[in-house]
């Protein structure tokens, strides 16, 4: 007795079309939506061959040296002063993105960043997610601040770090518009979820690498304590720390695009 083969049911069939859709809908969707990034080592690379890093007493050519750029966010408040004791210390320039709405209160430690070597970038006024707020919420926060810091500093600000690293086509628009760059990093010790030391000080050397961005928050309660550990442990393994902007050299950081 020959079986005859069942055709699928045209409900089996419609079933699957729709996941079918479906699916090249939301592969559609997350490209859409997956930011573009660029490593420093790439925009690094980018440069003119034969082109040369800018003269100064403290430029470094990561073309040549392994280097590392470390990463502060937040207000300049306690304990950034004794952050930059270390810092000197280990001779560690440093990029410190900066929340506007309490710099005023501490602008000694706004000019010694500058003083010491130190870069300064913008993280807003007021540290919202910037992909839920309008464009002129956005714009608002990042001039602020970084008029802010060009009135203690004398230079504005060519980098910003969106909070939380939240970012999209808008907020990169708005950035280029401004004319800052977009600063995210590679390894964080998520300082701001724990005060261990031992285990701050664990994840930023299992993530460290060359042309590498570590993001810190110097004032949650583990991180600075932690730091003589990173800092001597990284100088042992070869790394030469420096600014994200030295890091770059000899090109530049180019306004809206994001850097990983």
């Amino acid at each position: 007795m020959t079986t005859l083969k069942r055709r699928p049911r045209p409900l089996v069939l419609l079933t699957l079309a729709v996941v079918a859709v479906v699916t090249a809908t939301v592969v559609i969707v997350v490209r859409a939506n997956r930011m573009e990034t660029v490593t420093l080592g790439e925009q690094r690379d980018r440069a003119a061959p034969g082109a040369r890093i800018p003269p100064g007493p403290h430029q470094v050519d990561c073309r040549k040296v392994k280097c590392i750029a470390l990463t502060f966010d937040g207000n300049p408040g306690e304990p950034t002063d004794r952050l930059m004791d270390l810092l000197k210390q280990y001779k560690a320039p440093s990029t410190f993105f900066l929340e506007g709405r309490r710099i005023h209160e501490f602008p000694d430690v706004v000019r010694r960043m500058a003083e010491d070597g130190h870069e300064i970038g913008d993280h807003t006024w007021t540290h919202p997610v910037l992909t839920d707020a309008s464009d002129a919420r956005v714009r608002d926060e990042l001039r602020r601040t970084a008029r802010a810091i060009s009135h203690l500093t004398g230079s504005a600000p060519t980098l910003m770090r969106p909070p939380q690293g939240r970012t999209d086509d808008r907020v990169s628009r708005i950035s280029k518009e401004l004319g800052l760059a977009q600063v995210l990093w590679t390894v964080t010790a998520k300082d701001y979820a724990t005060d261990d030391t031992a285990l701050i000080t664990e994840r930023v050397l299992e993530g460290a690498d060359r042309d590498g961005i570590v993001l810190l928050h110097p004032l949650h309660k583990g991180t600075v304590p932690a730091m003589p550990s990173i800092l001597k442990a990284l100088g042992a393994r070869g790394y030469t720390f420096v600014t994200v902007s030295q890091l770059l050299a000899p090109s530049k950081a180019e306004p809206g695009t994001i850097y990983r």
